[in-house]
């Protein structure tokens, strides 16, 4: 069986990098005491797999980790004994069983929630998103494997809503195709007239298969 857990990252801690977050939940994960399966081998090491890594400096409230287990633990004393061993600003809200066959989160992923506050300029910004909306077309610059490629910004940008002076964002997050937020917000900034890319705080608040369902509920 595996335990598909949802968790959030907050504060602070959104500054740690990928492999740092892993390794949090790895060293947590031993010190729980929870049956954790491990892989074979000389360096045995927990298979702890997320669906999909937090960008640096962003909070994610609804992040997605499946975990194997072998033995018997049910989802919310898993829950309440992970958050003994995790640090404070790292909380596993939910968990629930699923079959070791059931595909990776990973392989369902298709997209993300971004809740995306500008910190300076909010009313042309919030003026500019239905100038972007109504774009058939939003070329842009993406770093790839390969170098800068152009790519266009609008298939990938599936729904955008105003909110208690924020903007609330669904992006495309998947292997074809990936709309970070930093590009949505340079978009979003030209569209403005303005110069630069307008600061934001931007959050991570969930994960969505290709059907739109959350993540952690596939």
């Amino acid at each position: 069986m595996k335990m598909l857990c949802v968790f959030s990252v907050t504060d602070r801690l959104k500054y740690i990098g990928h492999l740092d977050l892993m390794r949090a939940m790895q060293r947590a994960l031993r010190r729980s005491g929870l049956p954790i399966r491990f892989s074979q081998g000389f360096n045995p090491h927990i298979l702890l797999s997320f669906a999909a890594p937090l960008s640096v400096g962003m909070e994610g409230m609804r992040e997605v980790m499946e975990i194997p287990i072998e033995g018997d633990v049910s989802p919310e004393m898993f829950v309440e004994i992970l958050n003994q061993s995790l640090p404070a600003l790292i909380r596993c809200q939910s968990a629930r069983l699923v079959e070791d066959s059931s595909p990776a989160p990973m392989s369902q992923l298709w997209a993300a929630n971004f809740s995306i506050l500008p910190l300076e300029y909010q009313d042309e910004i919030m003026a500019a998103v239905p100038v972007l909306l109504s774009k058939t077309s939003i070329p842009a610059m993406r770093k790839s494997k390969k170098g800068m490629v152009e790519i266009d910004l609008r298939p990938l940008i599936h729904n955008v809503l105003v909110k208690d002076n924020s903007i609330q964002a669904l992006l495309a997050l998947h292997s074809s195709g990936t709309c970070k937020p930093d590009l949505f917000i340079k978009a979003l900034s030209q569209c403005a007239g303005l110069e630069a890319p307008v600061p934001c705080k931007v959050t991570r608040k969930a994960l969505y298969t290709q059907q739109f369902s959350p993540l952690e509920d596939m």
